[in-house]
């Protein structure tokens, strides 16, 4: 198996290092950067359990050197890839599966969806149809990461909580690309279940995200606060029930409720979400991923969401402000 990490940041790293250390799959990393020199001269140092580990997969930086793969992971945000989609051209075979480990709606939600909008296009995520046609859903396993990593200097992933890559295919169907992918991840240390219903599992994490990681971007305040103060916790909560009714009315079902999914979110304590720290750090965020993408569809199922419209317009607002939209 070839598999191919596009954008090897924390997560992708992550993975990278557990595969190549388990020896089974020939990784490949596309970086940039002191990341790409750093892991080109020394390898890429895994630290997590207080264990620290040094693997050598191969490291370049362009899918032009890394050559035809059976499995791309995207790792990207969600905003880099209409840019990233044709430079990940060399990497595709006829068989190329594409792993979407990206957070928020996906480009390729509505492939084989069933129902009035199957094969709709989401703008708000991909507003012209690039990433559509070049990286058309056909070629789509969708993936739920659950890990939380970070990269603290170039080369190195330090790996904080958490070990599942939930996967599914958009159909609901349990193929044959997807159960070896999983049985690769699963060998290499992680959980790697293969659901039927993945967009189920991905309201379920964006259902957070989109509430959390707004709020915590225009105020910024940490998970612990957001959930604790009854003020910013009553404005999460409408969100949160917003987002529920618009993807109900998609066929999403929740397998528990909004405030266990807060609560959730509460036990993770004095976290700064992704969001928050790309403003800090003044990175694009992902607006349009995690809460545009939503108001779209409400739009679309004809769901009110007023918290939701209020919220994304001061939130694309501090992000202009903040070069990061």
């Amino acid at each position: 198996m070839k598999l191919c990490i596009f954008g090897a940041g924390a997560i992708g790293g992550l993975m990278a290092a557990k595969l190549a250390a388990k020896g089974d799959v020939e990784v490949t990393v596309i970086a940039r950067g002191p990341h790409l020199a750093a892991m080109q001269e020394k390898g890429l140092t895994l630290r997590s359990d207080g264990q620290e580990m040094v693997v050598r997969p191969r490291c370049v930086a362009s899918a032009e050197e890394a050559g035809p793969q059976d499995y791309v992971v995207v790792t990207l945000k969600a905003h880099s890839l209409p840019g990233a989609a044709q430079q990940m051209q060399p990497l595709l075979h006829d068989g190329t599966a594409i792993v979407s480990a990206i957070n928020g709606i996906p480009w390729w939600y509505f492939h084989k969806l069933a129902g009035p909008f199957e094969e709709r296009r989401v703008a708000s995520v991909d507003p012209d149809g690039r990433v559509w046609d070049l990286l058309h859903p056909s070629r789509v396993i969708g993936c739920v990461v659950y890990p939380a990593a970070e990269v603290p200097e170039p080369g190195v992933i330090e790996h904080t909580y958490g070990d599942r890559f939930t996967l599914g295919e958009p159909d609901g169907s349990r193929s044959d690309r997807a159960n070896a992918l999983s049985a690769a991840l699963v060998a290499a240390g992680f959980k790697a279940p293969v659901r039927p219903k993945i967009r189920d599992e991905m309201w379920v994490k964006l259902w957070g995200n989109m509430a959390f990681n707004p709020l915590s971007a225009l105020t910024t305040a940490t998970l612990d606060v957001i959930t604790g103060d009854a003020e910013l916790r009553a404005v999460c909560r409408q969100m949160m029930l917003e987002g529920q009714a618009v993807a109900e009315k998609l066929g999403v079902r929740f397998a528990i409720d909004v405030d266990k999914r807060i609560a959730g979110g509460a036990e993770v304590g004095a976290h700064k979400t992704s969001m928050l720290q790309d403003l800090e750090r003044g990175r694009p965020m992902e607006v349009d991923a995690l809460l545009g993408s939503v108001v779209e569809l409400a739009e679309m199922v004809e769901v009110p969401a007023p918290t939701c419209r209020t919220v994304l317009a001061l939130l694309r607002t501090r992000a202009r402000l903040a070069g990061c939209y």
